[in-house]
């Protein structure tokens, strides 16, 4: 799992990169900037429980478990707002970072669900590992 851990962090903060790159150019850059800085919070914050994974003691189904949602929480924060900036959408979710950026009824609900899904799975993931931690 650490490898993983420590290779899905790498491959996001490098999408952080590229995507530093379009912000310019995107309909609402504001949410561009956004994504460019969550793929690389997101990105170092899955190479610290890289880090911290040989402390987290739960059974091989719940590691399972953890990591994956934990993994779709990182890379669905940047795919969101990245969807966000692209579309110039975001604004029924996100008033503050795309106040006068509303997309239609389906744009808005695609950029909703990453967003409910992952705040989900991030705590959920969060949890496990926290519990895991404690565990040893």
């Amino acid at each position: 799992m650490q490898t993983l851990l420590f290779v899905s962090g790498l491959v996001l903060f490098l999408l952080g990169l590229f995507t530093g790159f379009v912000v310019p150019k995107l309909k609402n850059p504001r949410m561009g900037l956004a994504s460019h800085i969550e793929a690389h919070m997101n990105g170092i914050f899955l190479i610290v429980l890289g880090l911290l994974w040989s402390f987290v003691e739960v059974s091989r189904t719940v590691e399972t478990l953890a990591v994956a949602l934990l993994v779709y929480g990182a890379y669905a924060n940047w795919f969101a707002t990245l969807l966000a900036g692209i579309w110039g959408a975001g604004g029924r979710m996100m008033k503050i970072a795309a106040p006068a950026h509303e997309g239609s009824a389906a744009k808005e609900g695609i950029i909703k669900f990453l967003l409910v899904t992952l705040s989900l799975a991030d705590v959920v993931g969060v949890v496990i590992v926290l519990y895991g931690v404690l565990r040893g």
